[in-house]
């Protein structure tokens, strides 16, 4: 097999070089209102890849970048909390055989974490890809949540642009007696 960055021969889809060199997570913070959202990358350090997010190439792409973010992070913050958390992904659909978010909530798995796969789904499928402000905005996801009530959780998206998608599942979650700890994303569009 070859490193999906450099072309070069590798065991894993990244070679350790490109792991340290070019895909080392760097926590990023964006506040939305009370919801503090947490990136892992910068979306234009690694948009050619998330731009694979719905081919069979970005199935591996995606599991990848998860294990040297989302996992590592996942195990830090349960060393220093052992309270149930469990994890929400934003509208886990499948497509092109598989869910990208999923991909990434699957990797938060630790103990006392419980992943709560598909439990908020939106009905409008509508691209925000390349859209503006006005047209999230006029366009909401409208979410369902059938989950778990009375639960703490951790809201996972693969990109945030405008913080819209994750305020509107915060809100939705709110009214079903869910609270958000915080969101984590693998990229921020800053």
């Amino acid at each position: 097999m070859r490193c999906l960055s450099c072309h070069k021969l590798s065991l894993s889809t990244f070679c350790k070089k490109c792991q340290t060199n070019l895909l080392q997570p760097t926590i990023l913070q964006r506040d939305f209102g009370d919801l503090k959202v947490y990136s892992f990358f910068k979306y234009q350090n690694i948009e050619d890849l998330l731009l694979t997010k719905h081919t069979p190439q970005g199935f591996k792409l995606y599991k990848a970048l998860a294990k040297l973010s989302f996992k590592p992070f996942m195990q830090k913050f349960m060393q220093e909390d052992s309270r149930m958390v469990y994890v929400v992904g934003i509208d886990e659909n499948v497509k092109s055989g598989y869910a990208h978010v999923a991909l990434l909530t699957h990797e938060m798995k630790v103990k006392n974490v419980k992943v709560e796969h598909a439990k908020l789904m939106a009905k409008n499928q509508n691209s925000y890809a390349g859209k503006n402000l006005q047209f999230r905005l006029e366009n909401p996801r409208d979410f369902v949540y059938n989950g778990k009530k009375g639960i703490e959780v951790i809201l996972v998206d693969d990109i945030v642009t405008t913080g819209t998608t994750l305020k509107e599942a915060v809100k939705v979650l709110k009214q079903n007696g869910v609270e958000v700890l915080f969101a984590l994303t693998l990229a921020s569009v800053v």
